[in-house]
């Protein structure tokens, strides 16, 4: 029996769902023990991810393969990256990653590896496929950042302004995520979706994410 758009989007972020220990750097953010340089380094490379990525959402709406609710899926996601952009600098002041630190700062192919995947995707991935596997990750990126802005509140002492970046993916988006589900509709009707390519996808993603959070990690560790 062919499975709905619904179905397949929840079956796929269920398959997906990350290990709660495979993000080291969260629990330090979250008990105050991550360095202030983390921080300041986390909103440098979000700095280089979120432009990255809308580009690569408006490529994947501009496609003439990407349907018209496949289109507003992606352009939504490129309308929420710009919103979380501006949303960044007040992260970044609040941290010290000031215009001095953000030149002198070498990107850690860690951090970097999600973009160039989500770029990979934009140029080679079916978009319904995309839809799939972006929904996914955004699921458990969400809780990330819900835990993150608590932990700056309570242990930075970081105001309502500096944690909006976070509070911004944080916070439920059902009309997201019904744009998802008539976009991966709109690919079953098309027979373009792939089940199989789409968890593929939604699997490298989330290791890239993983990834991104694990470089910090690591560089935490090695400020004394």
């Amino acid at each position: 029996m062919a499975r709905t758009a619904r179905e397949l989007l929840e079956g796929t972020a269920g398959k997906l769902a990350p290990d709660p220990h495979a993000n080291r750097l969260l629990p330090l953010i979250a008990r105050g023990a991550a360095q202030r340089s983390t921080l300041a380094a986390l909103a440098v490379e979000q700095g280089h991810v979120i432009p990255a990525d809308r580009r690569a959402f408006l490529h994947l709406a501009e496609r003439p393969d990407t349907g018209p609710d496949g289109a507003a899926f992606f352009t939504a996601l490129a309308e929420g990256e710009a919103l979380a952009l501006d949303r960044l600098a007040a992260y970044a002041d609040a941290c010290g990653a000031d215009e001095a630190l953000g030149a002198a700062y070498e990107p850690l192919a860690g951090c970097q590896s999600y973009p160039a995947y989500v770029a990979w995707l934009a140029m080679n991935a079916s978009p319904a496929d995309v839809v799939l596997a972006l929904t996914a990750n955004l699921a458990a990126r969400s809780g990330y950042c819900a835990t993150i802005a608590e932990a700056l509140r309570r242990h930075y002492g970081f105001d309502e302004e500096a944690c909006g970046f976070f509070d911004h993916f944080a916070a439920p988006a059902p009309e997201l995520r019904r744009r998802a589900q008539a976009a991966v509709q709109e690919g079953l009707a098309a027979d373009r979706v792939d089940e199989d390519r789409a968890h593929r996808h939604g699997r490298l993603l989330q290791t890239y994410e993983t990834a991104f959070w694990h470089a910090l990690w690591e560089q935490d560790q090695r400020v004394p």
